[in-house]
């Protein structure tokens, strides 16, 4: 892969770069759209994460022509029927608030006694022009309040399993040993180290 060590990852989220180059350490040179000199949003039109992720790596890629990637990352409440999912980062609205995101989220489960949850990420790599994908998941329950102030999104909300704390009470290093992003990038980094083998 030309210049293999060197990726774009097709966000503006720093929160997500801050988890994803603590998974990469010194493995490999992640550059940020704003690195990169882009200052674009890309649209996320469609229903599933997995077109969302392709969207937004074919767009970087037609844009440099360099090896790129990008996730899309949804939670789904087994009660909601999967919601807030594809919708997580606008569930209460355009805006992007997840203060009301996740009122939104535990007003909808009120009387609901499945807490069952689990967050999915969605990873779409284009290396060389081709298009592969990877997942994770992280399983747990959304809890009836929020719960500590690190992380982002619905974490003051969500409980891994295996765990006693939200994600948002946990420092980043221990959020990493559940990651959803993090089981993601791990498969990433596994195919991109056998394709630097094999090259």
């Amino acid at each position: 892969m030309s210049n293999a060590n060197t990726l774009i990852f097709a966000t503006n989220n720093q929160n997500k770069v801050n988890e994803i180059r603590l998974v990469l350490g010194n493995m490999f040179n992640i550059i940020t759209l704003k690195e990169a000199g882009i200052d674009i949003d890309i649209p996320e039109p469609h229903n599933t994460l997995e077109a969302n992720a392709t969207e937004k790596a074919t767009t970087i890629f037609k844009l440099t022509g360099s090896n790129c990637f990008s996730e899309d990352t949804g939670l789904e409440v087994e009660a909601l029927n999967g919601e807030p999912g594809v919708k997580s980062a606008r569930y209460a609205g355009e805006g992007r608030n997840f203060n009301d995101n996740i009122d939104k989220l535990l007003n909808n489960l009120q009387a609901i006694e499945n807490r069952k949850a689990r967050f999915r990420t969605v990873i779409s790599l284009i290396a060389e022009g081709k298009e592969f994908m990877f997942e994770g998941i992280c399983n747990g329950n959304i809890i009836n309040q929020e719960k500590g102030s690190n992380g982002f999104g619905y974490d003051p909300v969500f409980v891994p399993d295996g765990s006693e704390k939200t994600f948002a009470e946990m420092s980043m290093e221990e959020k990493s040993v559940f990651s959803h992003r993090k089981k993601a990038m791990l498969k990433l980094i596994d195919f991109l180290q056998v394709q630097k083998t094999n090259h």
